[in-house]
């Protein structure tokens, strides 16, 4: 049975079977296609010249579609075969379609019978884009082959940013017992700022007007939240806020974060190991470094570990208006997450922790995703010092759900200091606190 045979027979069957037909029908294309341009010179060429590979590409491509065995090949089927080839040798292979998909902000493929995707905060099934684990596995390769990371049973689990910022999760067996699996979530190009948050409903304007001045009166800040729930959004957007006069240092463990209008802005991100385990640059090597770099401003993407004790020693050393996202739940899960890995990095009693706590932040910004998938300020507390030096958390805001209206707590103690300071109008606070108070 020759290959078209093949095909026609597979296609029929439907379902399963139409994948692996195209699979067939693909490599069958990248064979013939490689006796009219080697795959070394394409991919050299790719480098130095994309737009020319892309073309010497399609060049071959109608080359073999005029022999007699493809010219009878529908039209459409051809196209989208070209486009099929086009999109695994210089894109995500079967997920450039849902990489360029705008609507698209997270992909995830758990296997390869079970593709999902995340629009608007909700997951939806998008259905079987691989004929079989091998196929799934070499592009898992071509990925991660340009980034100079490897996965292999030794090594498992890979986090990784694609060229396009995108960041790039793959767990391969024995890790997950159902196949490798492959988790992109995509960020854009431009940073959100706060009126747009706004105008989708995260939060009203006196929302916005009190985030806007605790970054304008350099207030130490840290964005809470779970997976998902739009932490390194609202750390972008805070970010825009901030004087465009002032050095910026980001430290990100993949880099996610957005600067694309402000002009002193120094990115650095973390490294694994290579294969022979050493290499690594640790986001608590990157704090360390950051401080000999005369920031204005640090930003750490994320605290997981003993880093946190770093930024804490810069917040309290006269990097005011720095700013880092964390796991928790709440404000005060906040403070015990802290205080757990403040003690990855040194073992201090739990007092004198909440006392650096106290001392280096001052808001916090909780963000959650509701049912429906939207994302919100779901509360905004104040960070205080209470009794014995310990660290005390003073709600301000409070929203239970996107569906309904936040309620104001109390004022938050800062705001009087930055109206003496002159980094807010003492007038527009008076506005703001009668209508909120």
């Amino acid at each position: 049975m020759t290959l078209m045979e093949r095909v026609g027979a597979a296609q029929l069957e439907g379902g399963r079977a139409v994948l692996d037909a195209n699979v067939w029908m693909l490599d069958e294309l990248k064979d013939e296609v490689g006796t009219i341009i080697a795959g070394d010179t394409l991919a050299s060429l790719a480098i130095d010249n994309p737009k020319r590979a892309r073309s010497e590409l399609k060049s071959a491509m109608r080359t073999v579609f005029a022999t007699p065995k493809w010219a009878s090949r529908p039209r459409e089927s051809k196209e989208r075969l070209a486009q099929d080839l086009l999109d695994i040798v210089f894109g995500l292979g079967p997920l450039q379609p849902l990489v360029e998909d705008e609507s698209v902000t997270e992909i995830m493929v758990n296997g390869i019978d079970a593709v999902f995707v995340e629009r608007c905060g909700v997951i939806e099934p998008y259905g079987a884009l691989f004929a079989n684990a091998a196929q799934l596995r070499s592009l898992i390769d071509r990925i991660l082959a340009p980034l100079g990371r490897r996965v292999d049973e030794s090594s498992p689990m890979v986090d990784a940013r694609l060229p396009s910022g995108h960041r790039v999760n793959v767990v391969i067996p024995p890790i997950s017992l159902d196949g490798p699996a492959v988790t992109i979530r995509k960020f854009t190009e431009h940073a959100m700022r706060l009126e747009e948050m706004q105008q989708r409903g995260s939060f009203d304007g006196a929302v916005a007007r009190l985030l806007r001045w605790a970054v304008v009166s350099r207030k130490n800040m840290a964005v809470c939240g779970g997976t998902g729930s739009g932490k390194t959004t609202m750390l972008n957007a805070l970010s825009c806020e901030i004087d465009r006069h002032e050095r910026i240092v980001t430290i990100e463990d993949s880099a996610e974060l957005r600067f694309t209008e402000h002009p002193h802005v120094v990115r650095m991100e973390s490294r694994a190991c290579n294969a022979e385990g050493i290499g690594e640059v640790t986001i608590r090597d990157l704090v360390r470094n950051a401080l000999r770099m005369r920031p204005d401003r640090i930003i750490v993407g994320e605290c997981r570990g003993a880093e946190a004790l770093d930024m804490l020693s810069a917040m309290n050393t006269g990097h005011d208006g720095s700013l880092t996202t964390l796991h928790a739940n709440s404000p005060a899960d906040m403070v015990m997450r802290l205080v757990t890995m403040v003690r990855y990095g040194m073992d201090l009693p739990v007092e004198v922790i909440e006392s650096n706590i106290a001392s280096a932040l001052d808001v916090v910004v909780q963000v959650s995703r509701g049912r429906d998938g939207g994302r919100f300020v779901s509360a905004i507390a104040s960070v205080e010092r209470g009794k014995a030096s310990a660290c005390r958390i003073r709600d301000v805001y409070r929203r239970r759900s996107s569906s309904e209206n936040g309620v104001w707590e109390s004022c938050p103690s800062w705001l009087d200091d930055a109206c003496e300071q002159g980094f807010v109008d003492e007038w527009e606070v008076a506005r703001w606190k009668a209508a909120c108070f």
